[in-house]
Protein backbone atom coordinates (compact mmCIF):
# COMPACT_ATOMS: atom_id res chain seq x y z
CA UNK A 1 0.00 0.00 0.00
CA UNK A 2 1.27 3.41 -0.77
CA UNK A 3 2.40 5.63 1.82
CA UNK A 4 1.02 9.07 1.60
CA UNK A 5 3.21 12.74 2.10
CA UNK A 6 1.30 15.89 1.85
CA UNK A 7 3.66 18.62 0.49
CA UNK A 8 3.35 22.36 2.28
CA UNK A 9 5.72 24.15 0.20
CA UNK A 10 5.10 27.45 2.32
CA UNK A 11 6.57 30.89 1.42
CA UNK A 12 9.69 32.04 0.12
CA UNK A 13 12.51 29.46 -0.78
CA UNK A 14 10.19 26.79 0.84
CA UNK A 15 8.74 25.71 -2.87
CA UNK A 16 11.81 25.53 -4.19
CA UNK A 17 13.21 23.10 -1.44
CA UNK A 18 10.30 21.24 -1.49
CA UNK A 19 10.51 20.59 -5.03
CA UNK A 20 13.85 18.86 -4.21
CA UNK A 21 12.51 16.97 -1.74
CA UNK A 22 9.59 15.53 -3.99
CA UNK A 23 12.25 14.83 -6.68
CA UNK A 24 14.63 13.40 -4.41
CA UNK A 25 11.29 11.08 -3.03
CA UNK A 26 10.49 10.23 -7.11
CA UNK A 27 13.64 8.38 -7.28
CA UNK A 28 13.58 6.32 -4.09
CA UNK A 29 12.44 2.72 -3.71
CA UNK A 30 9.38 3.51 -1.97
CA UNK A 31 5.51 3.30 -2.82
CA UNK A 32 4.45 6.63 -2.47
CA UNK A 33 1.42 9.11 -3.43
CA UNK A 34 2.39 13.13 -3.03
CA UNK A 35 -0.14 15.78 -2.58
CA UNK A 36 0.58 19.79 -2.50
CA UNK A 37 -1.61 22.20 -0.69
CA UNK A 38 -1.55 25.46 0.32
CA UNK A 39 -0.07 27.21 3.77
CA UNK A 40 1.29 29.59 5.72
CA UNK A 41 1.63 33.27 3.55
CA UNK A 42 0.45 31.81 0.19
CA UNK A 43 -2.25 30.14 2.07
CA UNK A 44 -3.33 33.47 3.34
CA UNK A 45 -2.91 35.22 -0.14
CA UNK A 46 -5.41 32.88 -1.82
CA UNK A 47 -7.90 32.02 1.03
CA UNK A 48 -7.41 34.19 4.23
CA UNK A 49 -6.36 31.81 6.41
CA UNK A 50 -2.70 30.44 6.95
CA UNK A 51 -4.18 27.02 7.64
CA UNK A 52 -7.88 25.91 5.17
CA UNK A 53 -9.74 23.64 6.27
CA UNK A 54 -8.37 21.86 3.09
CA UNK A 55 -4.78 21.36 3.75
CA UNK A 56 -5.77 20.57 7.74
CA UNK A 57 -7.53 17.61 5.83
CA UNK A 58 -4.84 16.05 4.17
CA UNK A 59 -2.58 16.32 6.33
CA UNK A 60 -4.41 14.74 9.06
CA UNK A 61 -5.30 12.03 6.37
CA UNK A 62 -1.45 11.91 5.18
CA UNK A 63 1.21 9.27 6.29
CA UNK A 64 3.16 12.41 6.78
CA UNK A 65 3.89 16.09 6.14
CA UNK A 66 6.65 17.55 4.18
CA UNK A 67 7.22 21.32 5.08
CA UNK A 68 8.94 23.99 3.35
CA UNK A 69 8.99 27.21 5.11
CA UNK A 70 6.52 30.01 6.26
CA UNK A 71 6.32 33.70 6.89
CA UNK A 72 8.22 36.78 5.25
CA UNK A 73 7.77 40.60 5.84
CA UNK A 74 4.90 40.68 3.18
CA UNK A 75 2.91 39.24 5.64
CA UNK A 76 4.45 41.26 9.25
CA UNK A 77 2.52 44.13 9.78
CA UNK A 78 -1.39 41.74 9.01
CA UNK A 79 -3.79 40.64 11.78
CA UNK A 80 -3.23 36.94 10.57
CA UNK A 81 0.68 35.47 10.32
CA UNK A 82 1.73 32.26 8.34
CA UNK A 83 3.35 31.47 11.74
CA UNK A 84 -0.33 30.96 13.36
CA UNK A 85 -0.90 28.31 10.73
CA UNK A 86 2.33 26.93 11.87
CA UNK A 87 1.36 26.81 15.50
CA UNK A 88 -1.79 25.42 14.66
CA UNK A 89 -1.33 22.52 12.64
CA UNK A 90 1.45 21.53 15.09
CA UNK A 91 -1.65 21.26 17.94
CA UNK A 92 -4.03 19.96 15.16
CA UNK A 93 -1.70 17.22 15.24
CA UNK A 94 -0.71 16.81 18.62
CA UNK A 95 3.00 16.59 17.44
CA UNK A 96 4.61 17.23 20.74
CA UNK A 97 7.76 16.13 20.41
CA UNK A 98 10.09 18.33 17.75
CA UNK A 99 13.34 16.13 17.33
CA UNK A 100 16.49 18.14 16.46
CA UNK A 101 19.69 16.23 15.80
CA UNK A 102 22.93 18.38 15.28
CA UNK A 103 26.50 16.47 14.37
CA UNK A 104 29.44 17.45 13.45
CA UNK A 105 32.70 16.02 14.29
CA UNK A 106 32.68 15.07 17.76
CA UNK A 107 29.31 17.04 18.28
CA UNK A 108 26.54 14.21 18.20
CA UNK A 109 23.68 15.19 19.81
CA UNK A 110 19.48 15.21 19.60
CA UNK A 111 17.64 18.19 21.34
CA UNK A 112 13.81 17.05 22.49
CA UNK A 113 11.75 20.16 22.61
CA UNK A 114 8.16 19.68 23.62
CA UNK A 115 6.01 21.52 21.12
CA UNK A 116 2.48 22.17 21.62
CA UNK A 117 2.55 23.56 24.84
CA UNK A 118 4.04 26.03 27.03
CA UNK A 119 4.52 30.13 26.19
CA UNK A 120 3.94 29.63 23.17
CA UNK A 121 0.11 27.83 23.32
CA UNK A 122 -0.68 29.91 26.88
CA UNK A 123 -3.09 32.68 26.94
CA UNK A 124 -2.20 35.96 25.80
CA UNK A 125 -3.51 39.57 25.59
CA UNK A 126 -3.27 42.94 26.32
CA UNK A 127 -4.81 44.48 29.62
CA UNK A 128 -6.14 47.92 30.02
CA UNK A 129 -3.44 49.53 30.80
CA UNK A 130 -1.44 48.79 28.30
CA UNK A 131 0.23 46.07 29.49
CA UNK A 132 0.69 42.91 27.24
CA UNK A 133 1.31 39.46 28.70
CA UNK A 134 2.29 35.95 27.13
CA UNK A 135 1.88 33.01 29.95
CA UNK A 136 3.52 29.90 30.24
CA UNK A 137 1.66 26.66 31.42
CA UNK A 138 2.07 23.02 31.49
CA UNK A 139 0.25 20.01 32.82
CA UNK A 140 1.92 17.22 34.36
CA UNK A 141 0.74 14.81 31.53
CA UNK A 142 2.38 17.22 28.89
CA UNK A 143 5.73 16.91 30.35
CA UNK A 144 5.44 13.34 31.24
CA UNK A 145 5.22 12.02 27.65
CA UNK A 146 8.45 14.27 26.46
CA UNK A 147 10.15 13.68 29.06
CA UNK A 148 9.53 9.66 28.30
CA UNK A 149 10.66 10.46 24.68
CA UNK A 150 13.79 11.81 26.06
CA UNK A 151 14.51 8.78 27.94
CA UNK A 152 13.71 6.68 25.10
CA UNK A 153 15.80 7.94 22.90
CA UNK A 154 18.61 8.25 25.00
CA UNK A 155 18.14 4.39 25.59
CA UNK A 156 18.83 4.29 21.64
CA UNK A 157 22.10 6.38 21.80
CA UNK A 158 24.75 6.68 24.60
CA UNK A 159 22.39 6.64 27.58
CA UNK A 160 22.87 10.06 28.66
CA UNK A 161 19.64 12.49 29.24
CA UNK A 162 20.14 16.75 29.92
CA UNK A 163 17.11 17.72 31.35
CA UNK A 164 16.84 21.82 30.58
CA UNK A 165 15.05 24.20 33.12
CA UNK A 166 14.49 27.34 34.97
CA UNK A 167 13.67 25.53 38.07
CA UNK A 168 15.54 28.05 40.02
CA UNK A 169 13.00 30.79 39.03
CA UNK A 170 10.08 29.74 37.49
CA UNK A 171 7.07 27.40 39.20
CA UNK A 172 6.66 25.04 35.92
CA UNK A 173 9.89 24.39 35.79
CA UNK A 174 9.98 23.13 39.04
CA UNK A 175 6.91 20.70 38.32
CA UNK A 176 9.19 19.72 35.24
CA UNK A 177 12.26 18.81 37.87
CA UNK A 178 9.47 17.07 39.63
CA UNK A 179 8.43 15.38 37.02
CA UNK A 180 12.17 14.14 35.77
CA UNK A 181 12.67 12.73 38.96
CA UNK A 182 9.58 10.86 39.02
CA UNK A 183 10.10 9.15 35.90
CA UNK A 184 13.64 8.31 36.09
CA UNK A 185 13.80 5.29 38.25
CA UNK A 186 12.28 3.49 35.70
CA UNK A 187 15.16 4.42 33.02
CA UNK A 188 17.69 3.50 35.61
CA UNK A 189 20.36 2.68 32.45
CA UNK A 190 20.23 6.19 31.73
CA UNK A 191 22.34 8.60 33.19
CA UNK A 192 20.45 11.43 34.22
CA UNK A 193 21.84 15.20 34.46
CA UNK A 194 19.84 18.25 35.13
CA UNK A 195 20.45 22.49 33.64
CA UNK A 196 19.64 25.25 34.53
CA UNK A 197 18.92 26.85 30.45
CA UNK A 198 21.51 29.80 31.03
CA UNK A 199 24.13 27.64 31.73
CA UNK A 200 22.83 24.88 28.92
CA UNK A 201 23.72 27.24 26.76
CA UNK A 202 26.91 28.64 27.76
CA UNK A 203 28.15 24.57 27.56
CA UNK A 204 26.40 24.49 24.35
CA UNK A 205 28.80 27.02 22.96
CA UNK A 206 32.01 25.95 24.54
CA UNK A 207 31.64 21.71 25.46
CA UNK A 208 29.05 20.90 22.89
CA UNK A 209 30.10 17.53 22.70
CA UNK A 210 29.54 16.72 26.38
CA UNK A 211 25.57 16.44 25.02
CA UNK A 212 23.90 13.16 24.21
CA UNK A 213 20.09 13.75 24.44
CA UNK A 214 18.91 17.22 26.06
CA UNK A 215 14.97 17.48 26.51
CA UNK A 216 13.32 19.98 27.51
CA UNK A 217 10.33 22.12 27.67
CA UNK A 218 9.15 24.39 24.05
CA UNK A 219 10.79 27.90 24.03
CA UNK A 220 14.34 26.77 25.60
CA UNK A 221 13.95 24.08 22.77
CA UNK A 222 13.20 26.45 20.16
CA UNK A 223 16.58 28.75 21.48
CA UNK A 224 19.08 25.64 22.25
CA UNK A 225 17.96 23.85 19.31
CA UNK A 226 18.76 26.56 16.62
CA UNK A 227 22.58 27.42 19.12
CA UNK A 228 23.06 23.47 18.83
CA UNK A 229 22.58 23.96 14.87
CA UNK A 230 24.43 27.18 14.86
CA UNK A 231 27.85 24.95 16.56
CA UNK A 232 26.94 22.17 13.89
CA UNK A 233 26.96 23.67 10.74
CA UNK A 234 24.07 26.18 10.82
CA UNK A 235 20.48 26.61 10.45
CA UNK A 236 20.65 26.34 6.99
CA UNK A 237 21.69 22.04 7.37
CA UNK A 238 19.36 21.81 10.00
CA UNK A 239 16.45 18.84 9.87
CA UNK A 240 13.36 18.65 12.23
CA UNK A 241 10.97 16.00 12.95
CA UNK A 242 7.46 17.00 14.72
CA UNK A 243 6.00 13.59 16.22
CA UNK A 244 3.04 12.93 18.33
CA UNK A 245 1.91 8.90 19.39
CA UNK A 246 0.39 8.59 15.91
CA UNK A 247 0.69 9.35 12.10
CA UNK A 248 1.67 11.83 10.54
CA UNK A 249 4.71 13.75 11.94
CA UNK A 250 5.80 17.27 10.49
CA UNK A 251 9.21 17.07 8.55
CA UNK A 252 10.71 20.13 8.29
CA UNK A 253 14.27 22.30 7.90
CA UNK A 254 15.25 24.22 10.68
CA UNK A 255 15.93 27.63 8.47
CA UNK A 256 13.35 30.19 7.58
CA UNK A 257 11.98 31.42 3.81
CA UNK A 258 14.83 33.28 3.15
CA UNK A 259 12.76 35.99 0.64
CA UNK A 260 15.84 37.81 0.42
CA UNK A 261 16.88 35.23 -2.29
CA UNK A 262 13.85 33.23 -2.99
CA UNK A 263 13.74 33.31 -6.87
CA UNK A 264 17.39 33.05 -7.47
CA UNK A 265 18.43 29.62 -7.94
CA UNK A 266 21.00 29.60 -4.51
CA UNK A 267 19.25 28.34 -1.85
CA UNK A 268 20.64 25.04 -0.53
CA UNK A 269 17.68 22.25 0.07
CA UNK A 270 20.12 19.93 2.20
CA UNK A 271 18.41 20.80 5.02
CA UNK A 272 15.00 20.14 3.37
CA UNK A 273 16.87 16.73 2.01
CA UNK A 274 17.92 16.11 5.81
CA UNK A 275 14.16 16.49 7.05
CA UNK A 276 13.24 14.23 3.85
CA UNK A 277 15.31 11.43 5.65
CA UNK A 278 14.04 12.00 8.44
CA UNK A 279 10.43 11.11 7.59
CA UNK A 280 12.41 7.59 5.58
CA UNK A 281 12.95 6.82 9.11
CA UNK A 282 10.17 8.00 11.32
CA UNK A 283 7.14 7.67 9.22
CA UNK A 284 8.46 4.92 6.23
CA UNK A 285 10.61 2.86 8.72
CA UNK A 286 13.42 2.95 5.71
CA UNK A 287 16.62 3.68 8.02
CA UNK A 288 18.16 2.08 5.06
CA UNK A 289 16.99 4.77 2.45
CA UNK A 290 17.18 7.56 5.21
CA UNK A 291 20.93 6.51 5.49
CA UNK A 292 21.18 6.89 1.49
CA UNK A 293 20.33 9.89 1.57
CA UNK A 294 22.36 11.66 4.17
CA UNK A 295 25.13 9.90 2.51
CA UNK A 296 24.11 11.48 -0.83
CA UNK A 297 23.50 14.93 0.88
CA UNK A 298 27.22 15.11 2.57
CA UNK A 299 28.72 14.01 -0.55
CA UNK A 300 26.61 17.12 -2.36
CA UNK A 301 27.85 19.25 0.65
CA UNK A 302 31.36 18.69 -0.71
CA UNK A 303 31.49 18.54 -4.24
CA UNK A 304 28.60 20.78 -5.03
CA UNK A 305 28.28 23.46 -2.43
CA UNK A 306 26.03 26.34 -2.48
CA UNK A 307 26.66 29.91 -2.07
CA UNK A 308 25.56 29.84 1.40
CA UNK A 309 28.66 27.17 2.07
CA UNK A 310 31.55 29.38 -0.38
CA UNK A 311 30.32 27.91 -3.50
CA UNK A 312 28.75 28.92 -6.16
CA UNK A 313 26.15 25.84 -7.08
CA UNK A 314 22.23 26.42 -7.58
CA UNK A 315 19.69 24.13 -6.09
CA UNK A 316 18.97 22.63 -9.18
CA UNK A 317 22.97 21.57 -9.48
CA UNK A 318 23.12 20.38 -5.79
CA UNK A 319 19.40 18.41 -6.27
CA UNK A 320 21.60 17.15 -9.49
CA UNK A 321 24.27 15.67 -7.80
CA UNK A 322 22.16 14.15 -5.01
CA UNK A 323 19.82 12.52 -7.32
CA UNK A 324 23.00 11.03 -9.30
CA UNK A 325 24.26 9.90 -6.40
CA UNK A 326 21.51 7.82 -5.64
CA UNK A 327 20.70 6.60 -9.21
CA UNK A 328 24.33 5.17 -8.65
CA UNK A 329 23.93 3.64 -5.10
CA UNK A 330 20.86 1.61 -6.61
CA UNK A 331 21.74 0.79 -10.00
CA UNK A 332 25.37 -0.79 -8.02
CA UNK A 333 23.72 -1.99 -4.87
CA UNK A 334 24.16 -6.29 -4.96
CA UNK A 335 20.93 -7.81 -5.89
Amino acid sequence: MAKSVVVLPGDGIGPEVAAVAIEVLGVLPVDVTVEEHLFGGAAIDATGSPLPDETLAAARGAHAVLLGAVGGPKWDGGGVRPEDGLLGLRRALDVYANIRPAAQGDVDLVVVRELVGGLYFGARGVRDDGTVFDTCEYHPDEIRRIVRRGFELARTRRRSLTSVDKANVLDTSRLWRRIVEELAPGYPDVELRHALVDSAAMDLVTSPERFDVIVTENMFGDILSDVAAAVTGGLGLAASASLGDARPGIFEPVHGSAPDIAGTGAANPAAMLRSLALMLTHAFDRADLAEAVERSVEAALVSTPTPDLGGSATTAEFARTVIARLEDAWTTAPS
